[in-house]
């Protein structure tokens, strides 16, 4: 089987900064990651927003990534109290099922983060319940990750590959 690579630059449009209406589409579990504190079991959560890309025609997505923790300083904990509103229980925190958040609909305060090559990234700077008379969002042609074909980049016998270059 081919292992694919390609190049990774992109013509992304960030999502623009503000307060947005969202709804969450995904939580996807990275499972252990090593970061600069050492090695944690990551997920990340991702959301489609109200609005369209111009460019693409489809909403904007957003994610963020978190530590898998409901400690009381982690960074995910407070984000999900503010999304819900309340606190979590007792019995909440000795287990929480993140799949609950699939088409939960929030706010996101997206804020716009530049690189030191210039490029522009969309973060979630902070997540708030929706508003009483708010509209539902509902995701709109989204397949979770999880469900996606693995080897949609794999090489199908019926290509010709070039055996010119020994490489």
């Amino acid at each position: 089987m081919a292992i694919m690579a390609k190049s990774n630059k992109t013509d992304f449009t960030p999502a623009p900064e503000g307060l947005h209406p969202a709804v969450c589409v995904d939580v996807i579990d990275l499972g252990m990651v090593t970061t600069q504190w050492g090695e944690s079991h990551q997920i990340k959560i991702r959301w489609q927003l109200e609005d369209d890309d111009p460019k693409t025609r489809r909403p904007y997505l957003v994610q963020r990534q978190f530590r898998n923790s409901l400690h009381e300083k982690s960074s995910l904990r407070p984000l999900l109290e503010s999304w819900r509103g309340k606190k979590f229980t007792e019995e909440e925190l000795k287990g929480f099922d993140l799949e609950r958040l699939l088409g939960a609909n929030c706010q996101l305060q997206i804020i716009h983060r530049i690189t030191g090559e210039g490029g522009t990234f969309a973060n979630v700077q902070a997540i708030v319940a929706c508003g009483k008379r708010q509209t539902k969002l509902v995701a709109r042609d989204y397949v979770r990750e999880k469900d996606r074909i693995k080897n949609a980049n794999a090489i199908s016998e019926s290509e010709e590959i070039d055996d010119s270059v020994p490489f």
